[in-house]
C-alpha cells in the first residue's frame, strides 16, 4: 500500500511499555511520524519511535494543549492524525481512512473526521455507558485545526465541516482499577486548580445531584448495564470521580476561607 499523505502526531512521556501497539498500527500506510517526547524520559521510548522511522523532539512538559500543538506544528503532510500512546488504529478504521482520503469526492467537503473510540477495561470491550461511542476528532487537514481549552480538557477546534467515520479507534488507557483510582486523584487536583483560578464556587447540589446523575445517565440511560460488572463499576467510578472533584474543591475553598479569616483577625 502506498503511504497516505498523513503525519501521525503523538506526545509521550515514559511509554516504552505500551507505545509499541500504537506505532505498529500506523506503520507502513502513513507517511510521517512525529513524536514530542518529554525531555526527562530515559526508558527507551525514543529508540522505539526511531526504529519505526519516527522523528523525536524532546521538549519540557507544557501541558496537553501546548504539547499537542507543538507536535502538530512539526508535521509536514496534508493530513494530521493525532494518536495517543495508549491507542491503536484498528484495521477497519485504517481501511475507512484510506477509502476516504483516496477518494476526493468523499474527502474534499471536510476539514476533519471524527470516529468512535472503544476502550478495553477489566477484560472486555466497553460498548455502552459514558465510555462509548466517545467520538473523537483525530484526523484533519493541516492548518484547519488546533488545540485550545484548559489543561485537562483540551479540545480540537476545527475550522470547517467534520465528517463521521464508523470504525473504532481502540483504547487501552485504563491498565487496572488501581491505576484508574490514581488517575482520579491526579485529574481532580487539576480540576480544583482550574476552578480556583476561575473563581468558581461549589455547593451541595454539586455533591449530591451531579454524582447521582452521573451514575444514572451512564448505567441506565446509556445502557451501561449491558457491559456486565465492568459497566456497573464504570458507572460508579464516574459518580465517585465527580463527587471527589467537587469535594476537593470544597476542601480547598474552606482552606482559603480559614486563611482569610486568620488574616482578618491579624489586622
Amino acid at each position: 500500500m502506498t503511504p497516505l499523505p498523513i503525519s501521525v502526531c503523538m506526545i509521550s512521556g515514559a511509554e516504552a511499555h505500551r507505545i509499541g501497539r500504537a506505532l505498529e498500527s500506523v506503520s507502513g500506510w502513513t507517511s510521517e511520524l512525529v513524536v514530542v517526547l518529554n525531555d526527562n524520559v530515559q526508558d527507551g521510548t525514543e529508540a522505539l519511535v526511531q526504529r519505526r522511522g519516527g522523528k523525536v523532539f524532546r521538549e519540557p512538559w507544557k501541558g496537553f494543549r501546548d504539547q499537542k500543538n507543538s507536535a502538530v506544528e512539526k508535521a509536514s503532510c496534508q493530513w494530521i492524525l493525532a494518536l495517543d500512546t495508549d491507542e491503536e488504529i484498528s484495521p477497519a478504521l485504517r481501511a475507512e481512512i484510506a477509502a476516504r482520503l483516496q477518494n476526493q469526492e468523499l474527502s474534499q467537503p471536510y476539514a476533519a473526521f471524527e470516529f468512535p473510540r472503544c476502550s478495553y477495561y477489566c477484560g472486555r470491550w466497553i460498548r455502552h455507558g459514558d465510555w462509548y461511542p466517545d467520538r473523537v476528532v483525530r484526523l484533519w487537514r493541516k492548518g484547519s485545526a488546533s488545540y485550545a481549552g484548559l489543561e485537562i480538557h483540551e479540545r480540537l477546534e476545527v475550522n470547517g465541516r467534520i465528517g463521521r467515520l464508523e470504525a473504532d479507534l481502540l483504547h487501552f488507557s485504563n491498565e487496572s482499577i488501581n491505576w484508574q483510582l490514581e488517575k482520579i486523584g491526579r485529574y481532580s487536583d487539576l480540576f480544583v486548580r482550574q476552578c480556583l483560578d476561575a473563581g468558581r464556587k461549589t455547593g451541595w447540589s454539586d455533591l449530591i445531584f451531579r454524582p447521582c446523575w452521573k451514575f444514572v445517565r451512564g448505567y441506565v440511560f446509556r445502557l451501561g448495564f449491558l457491559d456486565g460488572w465492568p459497566g456497573y463499576y464504570i458507572a460508579w467510578l464516574g459518580a465517585f470521580s465527580t463527587l471527589t472533584r467537587y469535594a476537593k474543591l470544597r476542601e480547598a475553598l474552606a482552606k482559603i476561607d480559614r486563611a482569610n479569616a486568620r488574616q482578618s483577625c491579624l489586622k
